[in-house]
C-alpha cells in the first residue's frame, strides 16, 4: 500500500470529500509533483491488475476542446507521447488536501461522441491510456542483444529500459541489480518478455509503479493485511460476490534451468503441502502442476526460490471475492486486505482493483483468499 497518512485512512471511514485531478506532462517526469497542463476531470477510471503485462490503465473523460485540422498535430490530448498524471485525494476541509498519486498513463487514443455544430466548444473528450510498461512492450528490439556472464541484473535491465526511457533509473528492494547473471543470455526480439523472464527467474515483479518509476520487488508478504474491509459502524464495505471455481488452478509448480554439456539443468519443486489447504497436492483436487522454464535459473536453490513464488501468487485462488468499497486508493494489487463479514475473517490478497475518478463512485476489487503456505519438494 502506497504510505499515506492515519487521518487519511481514519477518513475513509466517515464522510469526507473526495477530489481527483490530472495533468497532462509532455516531457518524462517521475514523483508526484509534475509539472504540466491541468485538465478538467470529468470521470473515469484507473484499472490496475497484478498478473497484466499493462499493469494499470485509465478511462478519463476531460472537459476539451477538440482542435482543428491545423493544430491537430500539436494537440495537448493527441497519442503522440504526451502522458497523463492521475491523483485522487481527500479533502480535510481545513485548506488541506492529501494526493495519492495513481500513476503515469501514456494516452492511446482520444474521442468525442458529440460532434458541435460550431466545431470548438468545450466538450467531453474520452481518452484511453496505459502505464509505462507500454513502451517496454511496444520496444521490440530490431536485433538481438546478448548479455555477458558477467553483467549484473542491474545492467541488464537498465540497459533494456534505458533504451526506451534514457532519464529511468531502475529500483531493485534488494542486493539483486548487483548480482551478475552467471550465464550468457540473449534477448531476441521481445523486450518485455526477457525482462520478465529475468525477475521471474528470481521471485520477483517487475512494474512502473504509481511514481512513474520502473521497480523489481518481492510481492509483500501475503499474510499481513494492510487494510480492513468490514462492514457496520466505520466500515467501508459496501457489497461483495463469491465465487469458487478450479479454473486456472495450480497447486504445484516445476522450476528448471538450462542444461550444461556435462549437468544435470538445476529443478525446483514447489506444491501446496499443507494438510489444511483444499487444493494440497496430492489430495481430492488433485495434482496440477504449472511448469516453468528459464535459462536464467543455475542452481537447484534459485529454482525452488522461483517456483515457490510463482506458486504463491496462486495459492487459495479457487476462493475469490468481488468487492464494492469505499475507495482506499492507496491499495495496490498484490496488497493484502482483511475482509470482515457476518460470515468471519479473511485474509485476501487483490489481483485487480478499480480506482474511481468520479467523487461519487465506489471502489472495486478482485481478490483471492490466502490459505495455506507451499513448500519445496
Amino acid at each position: 500500500m502506497r504510505q499515506v497518512s492515519a487521518a487519511f485512512l481514519d477518513a475513509l471511514r466517515g464522510a469526507h470529500t473526495a477530489v481527483t485531478r490530472a495533468t497532462v506532462v509532455t516531457t518524462w517526469q517521475t514523483g508526484t509533483t509534475p509539472a504540466g497542463t491541468r485538465v478538467d476531470v470529468d470521470s473515469g477510471d484507473v484499472r490496475l491488475a497484478a498478473d497484466a503485462a499493462i499493469r494499470g490503465t485509465l478511462d478519463l473523460t476531460v472537459l476539451g476542446t477538440w482542435p482543428g485540422p491545423a493544430e491537430r498535430a500539436g494537440w495537448l490530448l493527441a497519442p503522440y507521447g504526451n502522458e497523463i498524471y492521475v491523483e485522487r485525494g481527500v479533502d480535510f476541509g481545513n485548506g488541506t488536501v492529501e494526493w495519492v498519486g495513481q500513476g503515469y498513463y501514456r494516452i492511446d487514443s482520444a474521442e468525442q461522441a458529440t460532434v458541435l455544430r460550431t466545431g470548438h466548444e468545450q466538450a467531453a473528450v474520452r481518452l484511453a491510456g496505459s502505464d509505462r510498461m507500454a513502451g517496454i512492450i511496444d520496444a521490440r528490439l530490431l536485433a538481438p542483444q546478448q548479455f555477458p556472464a558477467t553483467a549484473t541484473y542491474g545492467q541488464v535491465v537498465a540497459q533494456l529500459v534505458g533504451e526506451v526511457y534514457p532519464s529511468a533509473v531502475v529500483q531493485f528492494d534488494d542486493g539483486l541489480g548487483s548480482v551478475q547473471l552467471g550465464r550468457q543470455v540473449v534477448c531476441e526480439q521481445d523486450r518485455y518478455a526477457f525482462l520478465r523472464d529475468l525477475v521471474d527467474a528470481r521471485g520477483k515483479v517487475f512494474h512502473f509503479n504509481h511514481l512513474g518509476v520502473p521497480v523489481v520487488r518481492t510481492p509483500p508478504a501475503a499474510t499481513s493485511p494492510v487494510w480492513t474491509v468490514d462492514t457496520g459502524e466505520g466500515g467501508v464495505l459496501i457489497a461483495l460476490a463469491r465465487q469458487i471455481s478450479r479454473e486456472g488452478v495450480r497447486n504445484g509448480v516445476v522450476a528448471t534451468g538450462q542444461a550444461a554439456d556435462t549437468t544435470a539443468p538445476a529443478r525446483g519443486v514447489a506444491v501446496d503441502d499443507n494438510p489444511a489447504s483444499p487444493t494440497r497436492w496430492g489430495g481430492r483436487f488433485g495434482k496440477v502442476p504449472r511448469f516453468y522454464s528459464s535459462p536464467l535459473i543455475l542452481t537447484d536453490d534459485q529454482a525452488r526460490t522461483a517456483a515457490a513464488a510463482i506458486l504463491a501468487r496462486t495459492l487459495g485462488l479457487p476462493y475469490s471475492v468481488n468487492l464494492t468499497a469505499v475507495p482506499n486508493v492507496a491499495l495496490e494489487p498484490l496488497d493484502p486486505v482483511r475482509v470482515v463479514t457476518p460470515l468471519g475473517d479473511e485474509v485476501h490478497v487483490i489481483r485487480e482493483l478499480v480506482v474511481p475518478l468520479s467523487p461519487a463512485q465506489p471502489m472495486t476489487a478482485t481478490t483471492r483468499q490466502v490459505t495455506t503456505d507451499g513448500g519445496d519438494i
